[in-house]
Formats: structure tokens, sequence, C-alpha cells
């Protein structure tokens, strides 16, 4: 099996790739900057990894490096990157990838979006739009495309999760907009790793949209709580009533690395309830997810600077 990883250089892809190459696969990396990719402790010469210099926003740069690949991870988002204009950017990077995909006549994608439903009583972010939109635009490929779609991936190295452990560490007292009683299923980068690893070879996976989530349902309180909990930490969290986004991200750009124009799409997010509707996972993949806490705790959480 031939696997091609895109985004290789984000956080998911480079905690998947070695998991793959555990399990025997040939894998291959796209990378705007392959330099980037030198020194990774899974590229080894014991057991190397393809690398290729191609940008998804340049379709001539993407047919060498799907030229024989049965499998393709699509890990890209250009708000990683906290870049302007981001839902262009990935409406004309999936359309691109889409179209080499077809031509190259890929069996299968795997894809990583954004938890979320319209029917909410508030109207999806510009966002998770965005990250549903990706996955309708690479299904227009023809080809099976596994979608996942998870809510705030509990990992160190996770924006959304160093958001919270940044605000939880920093702050003892926290001046808090509504979007603290939104709820939200986490999910474990673990439980993570496991769907994505496990959808190359399920084939009750192709052609489907799989919400994935944890064991709990939690308000963005009870995670920086429940965060606290396990640090030892004792905070006080304040509700007001008016935090517009924009003022929420200059908030967050203040008290942590995170910049404010990477933050305020995230925190637009916050204003949905991301739970999982459907349980296709469950009757796909015989495995449970873990609770927040676990998660948590299972983090490598690194001595904190404060």
């Amino acid at each position: 099996m031939k696997i091609l990883v895109t985004g290789a250089t984000g956080y998911i892809g480079d905690l998947l790739i070695p998991k793959l190459l555990q399990k025997g696969y040939f894998v291959r990396c796209l990378a705007r900057k392959p330099e980037n990719l030198s020194g990774r402790h899974w590229n080894t010469a014991a057991n190397p990894v393809e690398i290729f210099a191609g940008d998804v926003l340049d379709p001539s740069s993407l047919t060498n490096s799907l030229n024989g690949i049965d499998v393709t991870y699509y890990l890209i988002h250009s708000m990683s990157a906290g870049e302007k204009g981001f839902e262009d950017r990935d409406r004309q990077a999936a359309e691109n990838f889409s179209a080499a995909a077809q031509q190259a006549r890929i069996r299968k994608i795997i894809y990583l979006g954004g938890l979320g439903h319209d029917d909410t009583h508030e109207k999806l972010s510009h966002h998770l739009k965005s990250r549903q939109e990706v996955g309708e635009i690479l299904r227009q490929s023809g080809i099976p495309v596994t979608e996942f779609r998870a809510a705030i991936i509990v990992g160190s190295g996770s924006i959304s999760f160093e958001m919270i452990r940044y605000l939880t560490e920093r702050l003892p007292i926290m001046i808090c907009p509504k979007w603290v009683s939104s709820r939200c299923q986490p999910i474990a980068i673990r439980d993570v790793l496991s769907y994505l690893l496990a959808a190359v070879e399920e084939p009750k996976s192709d052609g489907k949209i799989i919400e994935i989530g944890g064991k709990d349902i939690l308000t963005y309180r009870e995670m920086i709580l429940g965060y606290a909990k396990i640090r030892g930490l004792h905070r006080i969290l304040l509700q007001v009533p008016v935090l517009t986004p924009r003022l929420s991200s200059y908030w967050v750009n203040l008290v942590t690395p995170i910049p404010a124009a990477l933050a305020r799409p995230l925190i637009e997010g916050l204003k949905n309830d991301v739970i999982c509707q459907n349980h296709i996972a469950r009757d796909i993949f015989p495995f449970e997810p873990m609770g927040y806490e676990e998660a948590v705790r299972l983090a490598k959480l690194k001595p904190f600077s404060q």
C-alpha cells in the first residue's frame, strides 16, 4: 500500500507518519518546503520516507507526488498558518488536489475536517463552513472520501487545546464571553490517529462522513476547569455578555503565543455547539474513545513558563 500524506509538516501529519511506517506502509510526503521535514525522527535510513516538493495551490506540482499512490491523506488548512483569506485558498487548494487525484486514479482520500451542524440555533462559523466545504470539493472528484469531523483535539501541539492550556495556566481569573457555555465533544489525539490509521484498510468508511468525539460532552468552561483540576490550579471564570471575537482574539494574543489572526476564526467557531450527531464511527471502528480528563493526563504537558 502506497500512501501520500499532505500537510506532513503540521501537527497531525507529523504524528501520523511514524504510525503509518510502523504498519509497514510505503509513505510519501508532499511539502511546500521539503527542508522543513529534514531531521524528523521518523525519517531514517532503515525506514525512509519519500519527500516531494509541491504546493496544492500549484496544480502542476502535484502530478509527480501522486504517481503510483493508492491512498492520500488530505491534512491541509491555510488557517493553520494564520493566513488571511483562508477560505478562498482552501477552496482552490481542494479543487486542485481533487482534480489531480482524479487524474492519478487514487483509490481513497482520507480527510480530517471540523465538526458542526447548520441546523443549530447559531450558524456555522466561517472556519467550520470552510472545513466542511473542503470535504465536499474532495468528494466531487468521484474518489471515495472518508471524511472525519472532529471538534477540539486534546494533545500537546493542538492549537485549540493549547489555547485552553495557556489561558488556564496564566490567568487565575478569566473574563469570559458567552461561548464558554457552548458545548463541545473533545477527542484525544491518540483516538484521532487511531481513526485515521484504521480508515486506510476499512472499506466501510469509504464515502462516509464520520463524526468523531470523546466520551464526554462538556462546555468550554468545564474543559478549562477540568484542565485546572488536573494541574492542581484554582481558577475563577467570570462570564460577561459582550466580548466580540475580535476583542477575544486580541486578548488571546496578549496572553498566549497564538496570533490574533489565527485565534479569531477559532474563537468565532466556539459559538457553535460541536457534538457528534451520528454514531457511524461506533458501527465501523471497534474501539471506545477515551474521556477528556484521561486525554489531558496523557497529553505531554511540558513544564510551563509563567
